[in-house]
């Protein structure tokens, strides 16, 4: 879907009023107000789903059109598989890195259990040959309804001039919402989330929300990319007017995607987080409340250099797109290139491998900038980030610190721990919900023992140390930090059909409001904490203190 330039017109964004107070029996009258009532003619003009469309569908079950990769697309995926190695033990998880590392093997995801490698086919010997006996049969090819290069297609919206994207993506005049639902309760979606969406329209649509919605959004720039490109995010909330309210720290909830390029899924979650927040409030009670206690700041494409590049080059790109010390291998991994324990426990990777961190921390520009941007706002302009989430894909699980070692656990274990399952049951009971596993950022590599009492910690698959999760977490002192791996399981890995964008989003949203509850005491181990006062925000409970006192 591309957006009109009519649409984006700076007339068409009608501004609310600035009177940002809005009381509980604000909200039934809210929506007649004339502001209200123009902008939701506005944005159901814009974003109203089409009539014919069903209940959030997560299977691939809408009409397709059928394509056949063409010439480009079968030169670079046609002859690569994918392949799904079982591990059971510490010796196989051993040969196998090793043996990834020999072939500089492309690793889309690894746990305790299993491994999924993308090579070429004529390399499937080579690699086998590596390998123990007990591995040479433990594989399946993933992907086994189509080729990679079918489903590399497939994840690419339709041409807008074929006639099922036009009945798809069709705009209805008729509100197909009803005014008291957020996106999250109807039972439609919004044409913006029924593709993934390029660079080019994101940043537009960014725009956009920062346009019409001027009460409760601003577009902000976090920095500049290699290549030049503006990395923007919205901070979405209402700040009070109250003077002596104002000087307290703002809490804000952090929420990045986007890192690994080929990740789409990702991108379209932050943005549909934000959508869901920036179009409930006035409507809905809850996020209301939500956004005069916090900022939530979405940031839905921090590596936009790869994510182009996966648009309009290589749909499986995964890293940025800076030159290394080899002119025929570009980019670095923006997840291993943060500075705190920027060695991790395994051995570097070099320029080709898809987890190079770089020759030396923070050399990943667009990381750099990120955590410039991060530490400028607490030290200089009145924020506290109390949570942050990074989404990436695939393997639905919800993981907390640490990435780079499972022989130290993290101050707090246990509010970690018990948050995550929180998450994740939020997800899980959300409508057509998915399991999403809990566990550390290290515990991939953790092989457990028949008897569930000892562990072993497996050799690295990839690279440990450098994670923006253990920066946010360690560094920035926020304490609860999570890494959340979107779906799927690996019936397509990072070419998730578009079908699943907006179960994906509605599994989030409902673990974002789990987690904002939960940060306002009103649920889990924070609530009734002694000196809180009932709907505020608790302040971190002396975590800075506590990661001072550990020795790493």
């Amino acid at each position: 879907m591309r957006l009109s330039l009519l649409l984006l017109c700076p007339s068409l964004a009608i501004a609310a009023p600035h009177d940002a107070t809005l009381h509980d029996h604000d909200l039934d009258s809210a929506n007649t107000r004339p502001w209200r009532a123009l902008s939701d003619i506005i944005t159901d003009k814009i974003w109203s789903s089409p009539e014919k469309q069903a209940a959030l569908e997560t299977h691939v079950d809408s009409p397709r059109v059928l394509r056949t990769p063409d010439s480009r697309l079968l030169a670079l995926y046609g002859g690569d598989t994918v392949l799904r190695f079982t591990i059971r033990n510490a010796d196989e998880a051993a040969a196998l890195a090793e043996a990834t590392g020999v072939l500089s093997l492309d690793v889309w995801e690894f746990n305790a259990e299993w491994v999924d490698i993308r090579l070429a086919i004529d390399a499937v010997s080579s690699l086998l040959h590596l390998l123990p006996l007990s591995l040479q049969d433990a594989h399946v090819p993933l992907l086994q309804d189509s080729s990679l290069a079918q489903a590399v297609l497939d994840s690419y919206p339709l041409p807008l001039d074929t006639p099922l994207h036009h009945d798809l993506h069709s705009y209805s005049h008729t509100p197909k919402t009803a005014p008291h639902e957020s996106p999250s309760q109807s039972k439609g979606g919004h044409p913006f989330f029924k593709d993934y969406q390029p660079l080019s329209v994101i940043h537009p649509w960014m725009s956009l929300m920062s346009s019409m919605f001027t009460t409760h959004v601003r577009r902000i720039n976090i920095g500049m990319s290699f290549e030049g490109r503006d990395i923007p995010a919205l901070r979405v909330g209402v700040h009070p007017t109250n003077k002596e309210k104002a000087e307290t720290p703002r809490k804000t909830i952090l929420v990045v995607g986007g890192s690994h390029a080929r990740e789409w899924i990702s991108t379209s979650t932050v943005n549909y987080l934000a959508w869901s927040l920036i179009h409930s409030y006035g409507r809905d009670r809850e996020t209301t409340r939500l956004l005069e206690q916090f900022d939530f700041v979405f940031v839905p494409t921090l590596n936009p250099d790869g994510y182009v590049y996966s648009w309009e080059t290589d749909r499986l790109w995964r890293k940025n797109r800076q030159p290394t010390s080899l002119p025929f291998c570009h980019g670095i991994d923006l997840d291993r290139t943060f500075s705190f324990q920027w060695n991790g426990e395994s051995h570097p990777s070099g320029p080709c491998s898809e987890s190079f961190a770089g020759e030396a921390p923070f050399e990943g520009v667009e990381a750099q900038r990120f955590a410039e941007w991060a530490t400028n706002e607490t030290q200089n302009n009145n924020v506290e980030f109390v949570s942050f989430i990074d989404l990436h894909s695939y393997s639905q699980q919800v993981l907390y610190p640490y990435s780079y070692t499972c022989r130290d656990d993290p101050p707090a274990l246990e509010d970690l721990e018990e948050l995550a399952i929180g998450l994740a049951k939020a997800i899980r009971i959300s409508r057509k919900g998915r399991q999403y596993q809990v566990t550390s950022a290290c515990e991939g590599n953790v092989f457990m023992s028949k008897n569930h009492k000892d562990r072993v910690v497996l050799p690295r698959i990839e690279s440990s140390g450098g994670s923006m999760l253990d920066y946010f977490y360690h560094e920035l002192k926020i304490k609860y930090s999570f890494q959340i791996k979107l779906r799927d399981t690996g019936s397509y890995g990072f070419l998730l059909p578009k079908e699943n964008i907006i179960p994906t989003g509605e599994e989030i949203v409902s673990a974002l409001h789990y987690l904002s509850h939960f940060m306002l005491g009103e649920i889990g181990i924070m609530s009734g904490a002694p000196n809180a006062e009932p709907g505020e925000p608790l302040s971190k409970p002396a975590f800075g203190e506590m990661e001072e006192s550990l020795e790493l």
